[in-house]
C-alpha cells in the first residue's frame, strides 16, 4: 500500500508540534520556525516561556502548620535556609547564520537579597516551638473561656426574665456576676490536698463559728471533700458546735486505732466514717477534739503529723479549729503545715490585739512570707459594732495580711449550740462566699 508522501510529511510535523520530541537531528531552519512560534501568541501560536526559571511550591507540614493563611490549612510557604548563589543560564549553540531565541540569562541572587516568592511571608516562629493544629483538647478549651454566664435569675432582670417567660433575658448584674465568679473560685481544682489553720490566741475570736461557716460554704459550693478538724491539744468545742453523730469518737480514738489506716491500699475512707461527723447538707465532715475526761494527756506534734497525713489522703481541703496556747507542739505543727492562716478576730479590741500580738510572734519567730499567706475574718460580735474601732482594724490587718473580709453578726450563731446551717441570713452566707473565694484564690 503506497502511502501519501504529503500526507506523510504533514503527519509527521502535527505530531512532532504535539510530542514536542524526536529523535532525528533538526536543521537550522526548522529551529528557527520552532522558536518563533513559541513566541507567536496569535491563536494557535504558543505561548512565551516565563522570565525566569520556575519555582518550586513547597507545601507545610499539615501536623505542625497551624490553621489559616490564603489557602487554607496546605498553603505553600517560603523555602527555609539561606538564598543559594543560581549560575546563569546556559542557552544551547546555534550556528551563528540563523538567529535563536532562547531564555535570558538569570542574573545571581546574592546573599544580602531575599529570594522572591509568590506566597505571604509567616511570623518567625519562637525557637525550641513547633506550631500545630488546634488539638480537640485545645477547642474544649477555647469554647469553655468563650463561654458566657447564664441570664439573670436575681433582682428586676430576673423578674423580667419570668415574666416574660424567658422571651426577654436580661444578662446578670454586677451582683450576681459576683457571686457567680466567687463560686467559680471556690469550686476551682487544687494540685494536692490544701490546708487552711484558723488562728487566734484569745478565747471568743470566732475561731470554732469561723471554722464552721468556712466547712458550710466549701462543702456545699465544692460538693464534699471538705473536713473540720479541731486541733485543740486537750478539749475544744467543734464537736459540740457541729451536727452530732451516732459515735462519740474523736481525735483521741483514732489516734489509738491510727494502725487500720497504715496500709494505704486497704483502708478507705468509709473507714473514716467511724471517726468524723457528717454534717449532712453541709457536705463536711467534722473531727472533733478529745471529749473524754478521764485523758489527762495532750496531743503533741507527732500525733499532729499523723492525723494530717490520714486526712490528706481522703480529702481536698482541711479546715484546722487550733486552740488558744500558741507555744502547744500541736499549733505550732499547724501552723508549719498549713498552706493559708486566717486571722479570726470580732471587732473588739482586745480580739484584734491578739490577733496582732501573734502576728508579731510569729514574724519573730522567723514565719517567711507572712502576709502573703495569711487572711483576716473580722466577725461583728453584735447588731451594733464600733464603726471607728472596725475602720482602725480593717486597716491594720490590711497592713499584716494580704486580705480583710467583714462578716456580718448572725443570731443563728451566737446561741453556743449546734450551728443550724438552714437558718443562716442571706447576708452571712454572701459575705463568708466572699471570704472563702479569697481564700481559695490565695491557695
Amino acid at each position: 500500500m503506497t502511502q501519501d508522501p504529503s500526507h506523510g510529511a504533514a503527519g509527521q510535523r502535527a505530531e512532532h508540534e504535539m510530542s514536542d520530541t524526536s529523535d532525528r537531528l533538526y536543521t537550522t531552519e526548522e529551529l528557527g520556525a520552532y522558536a518563533a512560534r513559541r513566541h507567536d501568541t496569535r491563536p494557535g501560536g504558543l505561548t512565551p516561556p516565563p522570565a525566569g526559571p520556575p519555582q518550586r511550591t513547597v507545601y507545610g507540614d499539615p501536623l505542625t502548620d497551624p490553621l489559616g493563611g490564603p489557602t487554607g490549612s496546605h498553603a505553600p510557604r517560603p523555602p527555609s535556609g539561606p538564598p543559594v548563589n543560581l549560575p546563569p543560564a546556559q542557552a544551547p549553540v546555534q550556528p551563528a547564520a540563523q538567529p535563536v531565541f532562547t531564555q535570558p540569562p538569570v542574573e545571581p541572587v546574592r546573599a544580602s537579597a531575599p529570594v522572591a516568592t509568590d506566597v505571604l511571608p509567616t511570623e518567625a516562629e519562637p525557637e525550641g516551638e513547633v506550631r500545630r493544629f488546634m488539638t480537640a483538647t485545645d477547642f474544649l478549651d477555647r469554647r469553655d473561656g468563650d463561654k458566657e454566664l447564664g441570664p439573670a435569675t436575681w433582682g428586676w432582670r430576673g423578674g423580667v426574665r419570668r415574666w416574660s417567660g424567658g422571651l426577654i433575658s436580661p444578662k446578670m448584674g454586677p451582683a450576681e456576676v459576683a457571686y457567680e465568679l466567687d463560686r467559680q473560685t471556690i469550686q476551682k481544682d487544687f494540685d494536692g490536698p490544701r490546708t487552711i489553720a484558723f488562728i487566734n490566741p484569745k478565747g471568743g475570736a470566732a475561731k470554732t463559728t469561723g471554722v464552721l461557716a468556712a466547712g458550710y460554704t466549701f462543702g456545699t459550693v465544692r460538693g464534699g471533700g471538705v473536713v473540720a478538724w479541731d486541733n485543740n491539744e486537750t478539749r475544744g468545742t467543734l464537736g459540740i458546735r457541729g451536727t452530732r453523730s451516732t459515735h462519740r469518737n474523736t481525735t483521741r480514738e483514732l489516734l489509738e486505732d491510727l494502725s487500720r489506716f497504715s496500709d494505704v491500699y486497704q483502708s478507705r475512707i468509709g473507714d473514716l466514717g467511724a471517726f468524723v461527723r457528717s454534717q449532712g447538707d453541709a457536705h463536711f465532715d467534722v473531727l472533733a477534739s478529745d471529749e473524754r475526761p478521764d485523758v489527762t494527756g495532750t496531743i503533741k506534734a507527732d500525733d499532729f503529723e499523723a492525723v494530717h497525713k490520714l486526712l490528706e489522703r481522703f480529702y481536698r481541703v482541711i479546715l484546722i479549729d487550733t486552740g488558744n496556747n500558741m507555744r502547744a507542739e500541736n499549733w505550732l505543727a499547724a501552723a508549719d503545715s498549713a498552706d493559708l492562716l486566717v486571722v479570726t478576730s470580732t471587732v473588739r479590741e482586745d480580739t484584734g490585739y491578739s490577733g496582732l500580738w501573734m502576728l508579731d510572734a510569729l514574724q519573730d519567730a522567723g514565719y517567711a512570707n507572712l502576709k502573703h499567706k495569711t487572711v483576716t475574718v473580722l466577725s461583728d460580735p453584735s447588731a451594733q459594732v464600733d464603726a471607728k474601732l472596725a475602720n482602725d482594724l480593717v486597716e491594720v490587718y490590711e497592713q499584716r495580711t494580704r486580705a480583710v473580709y467583714r462578716v456580718p453578726y448572725d443570731p443563728a450563731l451566737v446561741a453556743g449550740s449546734v450551728v443550724p446551717y438552714a437558718q443562716l441570713s442571706h447576708h452571712t452566707r454572701m459575705q463568708w462566699l466572699k471570704a472563702c473565694a479569697g481564700m481559695a484564690s490565695a491557695l
